[in-house]
Formats: structure tokens, C-alpha cells, sequence
């Protein structure tokens, strides 16, 4: 947050609702990423080629934009990959749990008005609150 633009972080939020939108309009799809991965294992028959384009649009986004000249962040973790490993098995089985993931839930439920997803974004939003507190003030991580 030391070097928060407006105008760009603006611009992309724009750019996920525009992308979420069309891909309901256009698809008739949410545009939630566990359920778009979950939806390649097993694979759906129809449903394989949208899903990897999607998913791959995602990885090779930033590496097309840092191509053209843009600037990426730099990323530093400094967790142990252990951790990762959990986490990421965690959020997995959370997003499973919670029939859908912040992006499903915080972007396109809420942008329908869907009470189900308003409660799910109120859940992920406090048990990121209190893992950061916990984390950082309890246990000192």
C-alpha cells in the first residue's frame, strides 16, 4: 500500500467487472475461479476450452503486460512452501466449503445481489481480519 495509484487500480477493477459481465452475458458463466478450475476436474464435456483460455488469461496476463513495457511489482514470499502448501489447501477446501471463492462470490455475486454471496464476502472478509490479527498479534508471524 506504500505506492497505492488510484487512477490504475481504478482502471482494473473496471477491467474484472467489464470481463465478469461479459462472461455472463456472453456465456452465461460466473466468473468465480475455484469454480471455473473445479470445472476441468473431471472435465465438463463443452466446457474444457473456455475454462483453460480463462485460466490462462490469468497467468499470461502479466506476463503480455511486463512484455509491452509495463512494470510488475516485485513479489516476495516469506513463508516456507510447507505453508504455502496448506494455505493453499486450505483456501481450497474454504472455497469449497463456502460454494464459491471471493472472486464468484465478491465480484459477480454481489454485482447480481445475491444475499448468499453478500453473506459468503462478509465471512471471507472477517476471517482474513482475524487471521491477520491472529498472525501478526497473537503468535508473532
Amino acid at each position: 500500500m506504500d505506492a497505492f495509484t488510484p487512477l490504475p487500480a481504478l482502471l482494473g477493477g473496471l477491467m474484472i467487472g467489464v470481463s465478469a459481465a461479459l462472461l455472463l452475458v456472453l456465456n452465461g458463466r460466473i466468473a468465480g475461479i475455484s469454480g471455473i478450475l473445479g470445472g476441468l476436474l473431471p472435465p465438463e464435456p463443452g466446457e474444457t476450452g473456455w475454462r483453460i483460455a480463462f485460466l490462462a488469461g490469468l497467468v499470461l496476463a502479466p506476463l503480455v503486460y511486463a512484455g509491452l513495457g509495463g512494470t510488475l511489482p516485485p513479489v516476495t514470499v516469506a513463508a516456507s512452501y510447507a505453508l504455502l502448501a496448506l494455505a493453499g489447501l486450505l483456501v481450497g477446501f474454504g472455497a469449497r466449503l463456502g460454494a464459491g471463492c471471493t472472486s464468484g462470490h465478491g465480484v459477480c455475486g454481489i454485482g447480481r445481489g445475491s444475499p448468499r454471496s453478500l453473506a459468503a464476502t462478509g465471512v471471507f472478509v472477517a476471517v482474513a481480519v482475524l487471521t491477520v490479527f491472529v498472525t501478526r498479534h497473537l503468535i508473532g508471524a
